[in-house]
This record gives structure tokens, C-alpha cells and sequence, in this order.
């Protein structure tokens, strides 16, 4: 009984399919092992009798909103029942890729600049010239991101001001509010963090306008490279910022963060994933592995963690 473990995944999120993915491959694993573990999807499962079922720890699983945003981490908190990753307030805080920002900026971290945050409310009274003078103070190409949102859903890139509010309209479909900053044209890569050590940094090439939704899980020309081949002496100036844009925040356990690297050889953070995808396209993963971590190691690495 002493080891009982609960992966929690599916949930309501606009991740809910991903989720599905990665808690399966979690639970798979830890069955495989020989661990009590038993897997719970928050929607059909009262979480608040987690308790009297004896679980000793949770594995969450659960990506965006109910699983990334500090919610799930406050009713684990309130149960006493240890739990993977950040606590309430880093997971409500780097959900929000503004607030997120906000902080980094205050600490010298490098951003995409400039940048705001469009609520709906006021874009349905239809503050038209507003915005576009807003928007037009950045220069275009734009990215639109939901403010609250992982996975790269609802992302769009605006290159032409006609298409402007048309392209609002469609965004607000997965938030309320709205991230909208410079287009940057670079190289992305993505760093996972494990017990405040990064692993292997991995460099990303994609079709698309972007690296989206449909890259990530769906399209089988996204190449990911690790080694990143970065030089050593810009892949240890990559470390430094992303121990450093992960302890500001007070993160812990494990995450991952996304950069880019822009025509001048700076180094961007994008945003910043407390609950990465632990499936068989996932990017996690690969780096653990090329860390000498294999999926197995690494999620009861991941779990030993937890106290």
C-alpha cells in the first residue's frame, strides 16, 4: 500500500487527447514495473476522494487548463497527497505566458519584445482603431497566442493588418485574452529541466509557418535534433538563462522551456511548459534519452522526486 500512485490525465482541456496519450504511457510504465498504480481521468472521477482510495502520490498528466494552471496542484495540496512537478502558484503563474513574461522581464531574462495582452471584452466593444494602432506600434508580421493555452493551439501569425479581426475572432475562440508580440524569425529549440539540471537541448525544424499543433503531433516532416548542434559556449549561455528563467519562477521536479534563436544570435525564451507531453512524439522524452535517462528511468527518476 505504501506505494500506491494515481497518474491523473485526460481532464477537459483543449489538450485532453495529448494528455490521454501521455498518462497512458505513464501508467503503462509504472504497471510494467510492478507498481500500484492506477489511472484516473478527473472527469469522471470525483478528486476529492482520491484520499480514502490511499494513494500515496499523484503522477499528473493532465496538460492546460485543470492540469497546468495550479488548480489540480490545490485540491493535491489540500488531500496532503504529493504530487509531480510545480506547485500551485508556478503552475498558475507560467500558464499565463503574460504574467510569465512580466516576470522574466523583471529579471533581465531576454523576451520577444513588445508585446500586450487583448481581452475579449474590450475587442467585442469594438475599440477597432485602438488595436490596430496598438498593433501596428509592434510592426508587423504579429503572433497571436491564447494567453492561457498549451500546445500551440489557437496560434496565429498575422502578416497583413486586413486580416486583422478576422483572425481576432478566431483566436478568442480558445481564450479570453490574448498575447499578441513581434513575429520572430529564428531557430527554435526546447530544454527540459529535471531536478534544476537541464537535459540536452533539442533543435526543432518544422514545415510550417510555425511550430503548431499539427507539427507537433501530427506531420511527419517536424525533425528534431539532439544534439542541438549548438557550440558549447552558446549552448552553456542557454543553460545559464534557462536555470535561471526556471528558478525565478519557482519551478520544480521537471519542465520544459521553449527559446528561439534570432538572426542576431540572441537567444528569446518563448514560454515555459510545467506539464510536458510524455508521449511517443514528445520532446521530453528524447532529451532524458540522449541524457541517458531511458522512459522507464525517467519517469521513476520523476517520481522519486516527489516528497
Amino acid at each position: 500500500m505504501s506505494n500506491k500512485i494515481v497518474v491523473l490525465f485526460g481532464g477537459n482541456s483543449l489538450e485532453r487527447e495529448i494528455s490521454l496519450k501521455s498518462g497512458k504511457a505513464i501508467l503503462n510504465t509504472l504497471i510494467k514495473l510492478g507498481i500500484n498504480a492506477i489511472g484516473i481521468d478527473p472527469i469522471n472521477f470525483p478528486l476529492l476522494h482520491l484520499k480514502q482510495y490511499g494513494f500515496k502520490k499523484a503522477f499528473i498528466a493532465l496538460h492546460g487548463r485543470g492540469g497546468e494552471d495550479g488548480t489540480i496542484q490545490g485540491i493535491l495540496d489540500y488531500l496532503n497527497i504529493p504530487y509531480t512537478g510545480s506547485g500551485i502558484l508556478s503552475s498558475a503563474l507560467t500558464i499565463n505566458k503574460f504574467l510569465t513574461k512580466m516576470i522574466w522581464k523583471e529579471y533581465g531574462l531576454p523576451i520577444i519584445y513588445p508585446y500586450f495582452l487583448l481581452n475579449k471584452k474590450y475587442f467585442i466593444k469594438k475599440n477597432y482603431l485602438k488595436i490596430e494602432k496598438k498593433i501596428l506600434k509592434i510592426k508587423l508580421p504579429i503572433i497571436v497566442k491564447p494567453n492561457c493555452n498549451g500546445s500551440s493551439l489557437g496560434i496565429f501569425k498575422i502578416n497583413n493588418i486586413d486580416n486583422l479581426f478576422n483572425i481576432l475572432e478566431k483566436a478568442f475562440i480558445y481564450d479570453n485574452n490574448l498575447l499578441i508580440e513581434r513575429y520572430i524569425k529564428g531557430t527554435e529549440y526546447t530544454v527540459g529541466i529535471l531536478n534544476n539540471k537541464i537535459l540536452p537541448p533539442i533543435k526543432i525544424e518544422y514545415s510550417n509557418i510555425f511550430y503548431d499543433y499539427q507539427s507537433k503531433y501530427y506531420l511527419n516532416n517536424t525533425k528534431y535534433f539532439c544534439p542541438s548542434g549548438l557550440s558549447l559556449q552558446k549552448e552553456k549561455e542557454l543553460e545559464n538563462i534557462i536555470l535561471k528563467a526556471w528558478k525565478v519562477l519557482n519551478c520544480k521536479i521537471w519542465g520544459r522551456i521553449d527559446v528561439i534563436l534570432d538572426k542576431k544570435k540572441k537567444f528569446k525564451l518563448l514560454e515555459i511548459n510545467t506539464i510536458p507531453g510524455m508521449t511517443s512524439k514528445s520532446l521530453y522524452p528524447i532529451a532524458a534519452k540522449k541524457a541517458g535517462l531511458s522512459f522507464d528511468n525517467l519517469i521513476i527518476k520523476i517520481l522519486s522526486l516527489t516528497k
